[in-house]
C-alpha cells in the first residue's frame, strides 16, 4: 500500500469524535481529571496493542506513556502533548467539555491547547495499525501532566528513561514548524523613593514616575550575547503587573502623598544561547540608568520561582536536521506548498515541552501541531481542516522516520 493510499484510509469521523471525547474530560492542570484523562488514554493505547503504562509524577499525578514497538533496525519518533488545560473563562457561547463539531471547526477548552494536538498523533498511529504497517523503528506516545506547572510530567518521564532518536512536539503552531523558541523567567522589581506631600513634590522621589518611565524601557528590551538576528527576534520583556503607593504595604489611603514604592512583575525571554543571569544584568543595567535619572531612587531585581513550578528551557533544531526535514516535505505533500519554518511568532515566546527534550537530553525535534488562532480564549477551538491535515503529516513522518518493515 503506497503512502497516498495510507492517507486515505484516514477516517476523519472516527477522528473527530476521538477529539470530542478529550474534550469532554474536564482536565485542569492538577486537578483530578487530569488524572482521568491519562487513564482514558492509555485504556485508548492498550485497545491499539501499544505496551502502555501509567507514569507517576509528583503529587500523585500520572503521565500515560504508550510505545508501538517496531520490528528492529529503524529509528524511533516520540511524539510529545500534555492533557492539563486552563480553566474555562467567562464569553464561552457553547458547552466547554461539549466537544462541539460544526462545519469548520471543534470547540472545547484546551482542544487547542492542546488535546488536538494528543488526538492527531493517537489517530496518525490508530490509521497506520489499521491499515496493517509494521514498523522497524518504536513510535513513542507520551501524555503528560502539569505541563501547565513548567513541564514536571515532561521531566518525570524523562527521569523515568523516556526517549527516542527524534520528537514531534505537538503544542499549537497552527501547522508551522517552529525550530526555535524562548526560555521565560518572571521577574519583580521593585523602586523604592522618597515621599513628601504634593504641596512639596518638587522634593520628593516619585517612584511612580519612575516606573512610568521604566516600563516602556523594559518592554523594548533585547538581551545582549544573541546569536543571531533569529536569536535575538525571540528576547522580549512584558510588563504585567504594576503596583505604586506608600510604603511596602502599598497603602492607597493617603493619595495627596507622592508613592515612594512601586512594585513591577513580569516575564522575560531569551535565545538558546544567552541564558537567565545575563538578561537579569541587563536589566541591572537600566535599573542603573533609572536611578541616574531619579536620584534618590533605589532599584532591586529578583528572580520570582513558583513552588512546584519549574523553569521550561529554550529549545533549537537546526533547519537542515532530519526531523526538520522530515515534517517539512510531509507538510508539502499534503498541503502542496512550503511549511512556514523558523522561529515564527507568537509561538516562538512560548514555553513547550521540547525544550526539556533539548536541554535534558540533547534530543533532535520540531514544535508542530494543529491549533492555535483560537487559543486560550472564549470558544477556544480548532480547524477541522487544520486537525485532519496534522494527522496526515504525522502519518508521513512516522513513516519516514520509523520506516515500513
Amino acid at each position: 500500500m503506497d503512502r497516498a493510499q495510507l492517507l486515505a484510509r484516514l477516517d476523519e469521523k472516527a477522528a473527530l469524535d476521538f477529539l470530542s471525547q478529550m474534550a469532554r474530560h474536564k482536565s485542569y492542570s492538577e486537578t483530578e481529571g487530569e488524572r482521568v484523562l491519562a487513564a482514558f488514554m492509555d485504556k485508548q493505547m492498550k485497545a491499539l496493542g501499544l505496551d502502555s503504562e501509567l507514569q507517576p509524577v509528583v503529587g500523585e499525578r500520572v503521565n500515560a506513556i504508550g510505545r508501538w514497538k517496531g520490528t528492529g533496525g529503524g529509528k524511533s519518533l516520540l511524539f510529545n502533548g500534555h492533557l492539563d488545560t486552563n480553566p474555562a473563562t467567562e464569553g464561552w457561547t457553547v458547552d466547554p467539555w461539549g466537544g462541539l463539531v460544526d462545519d469548520k471547526f471543534i470547540y472545547g477548552i484546551g482542544v487547542s491547547n492542546m488535546k488536538a494536538g494528543d488526538a492527531a498523533y493517537f489517530c496518525a498511529v490508530k490509521t497506520l495499525i489499521d491499515a496493517g504497517v509494521k514498523l522497524k523503528g518504536d513510535v513513542v506516545l507520551t501524555y503528560v501532566v502539569g505541563e501547565l506547572q513548567g513541564g514536571v510530567g515532561t521531566v518525570a518521564a524523562i527521569q523515568n528513561g523516556v526517549t527516542a532518536d527524534y520528537f514531534i512536539n505537538s503544542e499549537p503552531t497552527d501547522l508551522q514548524a517552529i525550530t526555535m523558541h524562548a526560555c521565560a523567567f518572571t521577574y519583580v522589581i521593585e523602586l523604592t523613593g522618597n515621599t513628601r506631600h504634593l504641596s512639596k513634590r518638587e522634593q520628593a522621589v516619585d517612584a511612580i514616575m519612575a516606573a512610568t518611565d521604566l516600563i516602556p524601557r523594559l518592554n523594548a528590551m533585547k538581551f545582549s550575547g544573541a546569536l543571531s538576528a533569529e536569536h535575538e527576534s525571540i528576547n522580549r520583556v512584558h510588563v504585567g503587573v504594576v503596583h505604586g503607593a506608600l510604603g511596602k504595604e502599598l497603602h492607597e489611603w493617603r493619595a495627596p502623598q507622592v508613592a515612594d514604592f512601586a512594585r513591577i512583575k513580569g516575564s522575560g525571554r531569551y535565545a538558546p544561547g544567552q541564558d537567565q543571569a545575563g538578561a537579569v544584568a541587563d536589566m541591572r543595567r537600566e535599573l542603573d540608568a533609572l536611578e541616574a535619572r531619579f536620584p534618590g531612587l533605589k532599584a532591586t531585581i529578583r528572580i520570582e520561582k513558583q513552588e512546584g513550578h519549574r523553569s521550561m528551557p529554550a529549545f533549537e533544531v537546526a533547519r537542515g536536521a532530519r526531523i526538520v526535514r522530515t515534517i517539512n516535505a510531509a507538510y508539502e505533500t499534503v498541503r502542496g506548498t512550503p511549511q512556514p519554518t523558523g522561529a515564527i511568532a507568537p509561538p516562538c515566546f512560548f514555553g513547550t515541552d521540547a525544550g526539556h527534550f533539548y536541554a535534558e537530553l540533547g534530543m533532535e525535534g520540531i514544535v508542530c501541531g494543529p491549533g492555535g488562532r483560537y487559543n486560550t480564549m472564549p470558544d477556544e477551538r480548532v480547524d477541522i481542516a487544520d486537525y485532519l491535515d496534522m494527522i496526515r503529516i504525522y502519518i508521513l513522518c512516522i513513516l519516514d522516520i520509523c520506516e515500513p518493515a
